[in-house]
């Protein structure tokens, strides 16, 4: 969220069991327990939600050292002030590869608005095959922010055409008089394969631009995940949420492909707190794709009154965006899941309180869906260019990443955690009775 620019041209330059062990492992059940029925992150809880599998990496400070990203997986990774790290990507002549950087500031430290990341892929002679910053708005309200590296064949990049090692750059834009110290990072990579036949060339030049009427109706309740890893599911509908000042809630939905999506969140009146104060950037909005790359963003601001963020229309997720000028076009290149990521400034509990606040998300999907654009090969992830009918099940039932989804699994299988628990203490049980008595 916030202000960021993007470049997309390449440019040069730039025994027996002890008792004790039995009880640890009981322990260990339990915590599993409580991880796979952990849900949403609660209105009061404004910490990100790293992928759990995500695997722990430290950026190298030149090209020699950097750690090898493999295509679809999640890292954790640091970004001390005034650094610039690097990884590496390793693909073949006819894949696409992206890579996702969200940068999550640490403590307390004054934030400028000119304070962010900066990312960009480069190839092993230095060319540069993308570039994009992404900071944290006029506020300086510490939140996830995201900005993406792309090393693409389509659209065709001169100087990034061949396969090999390619180089994630990711740097701290610092301002002056900024406080803020080491950042944690979210590194995401994914791959797209080649059409099996060419297509279009150029973007659609007209499209349906009119701006949807917001969806009415009652809410249901649906609070938001903490981070893109645990983003809450939604399908079109109605979604109400709590939200307290410096948290960011995630939501995803299903868009296939010649869909458009739109959405609008509506920051609920306000009773509590000085009623002639506002704050100025109070609730920002971000439209992120499938490789969460953002496709646009929205602030309003907030004087105790509703109001409400309407993102702009976008056009229909086609393969032939990506040849657009523009992210709010060039971004909906691909189905799949669609992410939006709604802050709330810590500026607000400065005139309004602690909170929470109520939120109202708008969530429309129209256009029927079409077949996508025949890939020669599968992505990675998997079926991450799609959508699937378990995703629309999943967009509907409102579950989000890691133990949501497990614990659907089990409840598919006709057992629950707590099942789990007992049953797995009860052969416990039984296991170490045999073993005293065959003592």
């Amino acid at each position: 969220m916030g202000r960021r620019t993007a470049w997309w041209r390449a440019r040069p330059g730039h025994g027996r069991t002890p008792v004790r062990a039995r009880v640890a492992a009981a322990g260990a059940v339990l915590c599993v327990s409580v991880a796979l029925t952990a849900g949403p992150a609660s209105a009061a809880d404004s910490s990100y939600a790293f992928a759990a599998d995500a695997r722990t990496v430290k950026g190298a400070t030149g090209t020699t050292d950097a750690t090898l990203l493999d295509p679809g997986r999640s890292y954790r990774s640091s970004l001390p002030k005034g650094a610039k790290l690097y990884y590496r990507l390793e693909t073949d002549a006819s894949t696409s590869a992206y890579v996702a950087v969200t940068a999550v500031p640490r403590g307390n430290g004054k934030l400028s608005v000119n304070d962010g990341i900066k990312v960009s892929v480069q190839n092993s002679q230095g060319n540069s095959c993308s570039y994009e910053s992404a900071n944290f708005g006029i506020t300086g309200s510490p939140h996830p922010i995201t900005a993406w590296g792309a090393r693409t064949t389509s659209p065709r990049m001169p100087l990034c055409e061949g396969g090999g090692p390619y180089y994630v750059v990711v740097e701290r834009a610092d301002a002056d008089g900024s406080t803020s110290g080491t950042w944690d990072l979210e590194l995401a990579t994914a791959t797209e394969p080649r059409l099996g036949r060419t297509g279009a060339t150029s973007a659609p030049t007209t499209w349906n631009s009119a701006t949807p009427s917001p969806l009415t109706g009652e809410a249901t309740t649906r609070q938001g995940g903490a981070g893109f890893a645990r983003a809450t599911s939604v399908q079109q509908g109605v979604w109400r949420a709590g939200i307290s000042p410096g948290q960011t809630l995630f939501y995803k939905v299903p868009v296939d492909w010649g869909q458009q999506p739109s959405a609008v969140a509506e920051l609920g009146s306000h009773d509590g707190g000085d009623s002639s104060g506002y704050a100025v950037g109070a609730l920002q909005m971000t439209l992120y794709n499938p490789v969460r790359a953002d496709v646009e963003d929205i602030e309003i601001g907030y004087d105790g009154s509703q109001n409400t963020a309407s993102l702009a229309p976008v056009p229909p997720v086609a393969y032939a965006n990506r040849y657009a000028p523009t992210d709010q076009v060039n971004g909906m290149r691909f189905a799949g899941w669609y992410y939006l990521a709604i802050h709330l400034s810590t500026a607000v509990a400065d005139d309004f309180g602690a909170g929470p606040f109520g939120l109202t998300l708008r969530v429309r999907v129209t256009g029927a869906a079409q077949d996508g654009p025949g890939y020669a090969g599968q992505s990675v992830p998997q079926n991450v260019f799609g959508v699937t009918a378990q995703d629309r099940a999943a967009a509907g039932e409102g579950g989000s990443g890691g133990g949501g989804d497990a614990m659907r699994a089990l409840a598919a299988g006709g057992i629950g955690a707590g099942t789990v628990v007992l049953v797995v203490l009860g052969v416990w049980t039984v296991v170490g009775r045999r073993r005293l008595r065959a003592s």
